[in-house]
């Protein structure tokens, strides 16, 4: 069961980075790309002062995080 979904484009090497990293520390998590969802590309943007940056996450809590690191990721699900 994943804990946050990450808000994404296909072309973003940011997020391929992050998706490689926490693919290769077990974590679950969802993926939207929001060029294939235009519905959440409004999610991101009221995430990041109307600006669409990704990657952008937002956890279960409702809770968002703009391109964190795998270590600010960890720390906030051992929070939730």
């Amino acid at each position: 069961m994943s804990t946050f979904t990450m808000y994404t484009t296909p072309w973003c090497g940011y997020c391929q980075r992050l998706k490689s990293q926490l693919d290769r520390e077990g974590i679950v998590f969802d993926i939207v790309d929001i060029e294939q969802h235009p519905e959440a590309a409004a999610i991101v943007e009221s995430a990041n002062n109307g600006n669409q940056t990704v990657p952008t996450l937002v956890y279960s809590d409702g809770t968002a995080q703009t391109n964190p690191s795998v270590i600010q990721i960890k720390a906030k699900l051992a929070s939730l």
